[in-house]
């Protein structure tokens, strides 16, 4: 778009607009056509030569440095034209100038984030997409100016969301691929947060909770009060988020304080219900999860002195997860076994127990181990 075509229109849809959401939510730089910033604007448009336009654009920003609307666009130009000689250091910190001016630019916060993916700065890219995340929210929160009617408010509402779905789903997605890319566990984590707070209804939520199991887990930070902490946080948003559930039915069935056991047994069996695993358009994944669970829920009451009582849920485990998830169907096996040998239901013990120790895997050893006392259980009752 030539510059005097991008100056009628920002003019036009700010006359336009009502002044609640003109001046509200979304920043928009407004040069009014006519003024001498325009007639400068229009001349360094024309100017062909690269050098000699970065050059006008630091003067106009010089010049106009009492125009707050002037400095914040020169320096937005200033920061694509450096972008695009390569030169990506001083990109954002004309880009980092514009945003002074115009906090709330979608914009300008989309091309601080595509610059910053180029620098593969995941840390920066999360500070833009955070930001663009809460402009993107604010738009439903405002209040409707006095004297205007409902359904003239909630039409420009969606107006507003309309016109800015295209930066708001890159930033949304610009955000989610610096986590998936971050190498840091601990900075990670910072992006994950800083995500979940911009972007509390993203269409990667249930991504990003799997991101978090995976970097407050063992291995990683190994932090489970704050893995316990984000867990919670994220069902209190998302009741139904299946891998929280199934986040804090892990966590809570090996934790030793009063109370947890009963806390496993609650969100395995939630996990389960949202699971619907029987249900005709279950797929892959959603079998993967009840399988989990009911393996979950399985040694929870085997912990409980259940035993009878896990016998079920561990074969629903075994099921789903045969042929699914290697790792998760041995664990199941492992479980299903110590209960049968538990109950002296030996020769069942013994079978479920031969499969198992087939399976590399963290149980496996334990497997070998169970499965020796149980053919030795099994020959002395002959």
């Amino acid at each position: 778009m030539n510059r005097q075509a991008f100056v009628l229109k920002t003019l036009l849809f700010c006359l336009l607009l009502p002044a609640a959401l003109a001046f509200g939510q979304i920043d928009k730089i407004v040069i009014p056509a006519g003024t001498p910033e325009d007639h400068d604007l229009q001349a360094i448009s024309a100017e062909q030569d690269a050098a000699k336009k970065l050059a006008m654009y630091q003067d106009f920003v010089q010049r106009y440095a009492s125009n707050p609307a002037a400095v914040a666009y020169g320096n937005w130009q200033l920061s694509q034209a450096y972008q695009t000689s390569g030169d990506l250091n001083k990109a954002l910190e004309y880009g980092d100038k514009a945003l002074v001016g115009s906090p709330r630019n979608l914009d300008i916060l989309v091309l601080q984030a595509t610059i910053a993916q180029q620098e593969k700065d995941n840390s920066r890219l999360m500070t833009y997409a955070a930001k663009g995340g809460e402009v993107c929210a604010s738009i439903a929160k405002q209040k409707k100016p006095e004297g205007m009617g409902d359904e003239d408010f909630n039409r420009q509402i969606e107006d507003e969301k309309n016109a800015s779905k295209n930066n708001c789903d890159f930033l949304e997605s610009a955000g989610f691929n610096a986590i998936v890319s971050e190498q840091d566990a601990k900075a990670r984590m910072a992006e994950i947060e800083s995500f979940s707070a911009a972007f509390p209804d993203s269409k990667f939520s249930n991504d990003v909770a799997s991101y978090a199991m995976y970097t407050l887990g063992p291995g990683q930070l190994n932090d489970q009060a704050r893995l316990f902490s984000y867990g919670e946080k994220t069902l209190a948003a998302n009741p139904n988020s299946l891998p929280a559930l199934l986040l804090l039915a892990g966590t809570y069935v090996d934790d030793p304080h009063p109370g947890s056991l009963a806390k496993a047994v609650t969100y395995s069996q939630k996990a389960i219900a949202v699971a619907k695993a029987d249900a005709p358009d279950a797929d892959k994944s959603r079998k993967l999860s009840a399988g989990t669970a009911h393996s979950i829920l399985g040694y929870a009451y085997i912990k409980q002195d259940k035993t009878q009582a896990a016998i079920p849920e561990l074969k629903s485990a075994v099921a789903l997860l045969k042929g699914q998830d290697e790792q998760q169907y041995s664990i199941a096996l492992y479980r299903l076994g110590f209960a049968y040998a538990k109950l002296n239901r030996i020769n069942e013990a013994r079978d479920v127990l031969t499969e198992a120790v087939k399976i590399n895997g963290p149980v496996q050893s334990l497997s070998q181990d169970l499965l020796a006392k149980v053919n030795s259980a099994r020959a002395k009752g002959r």
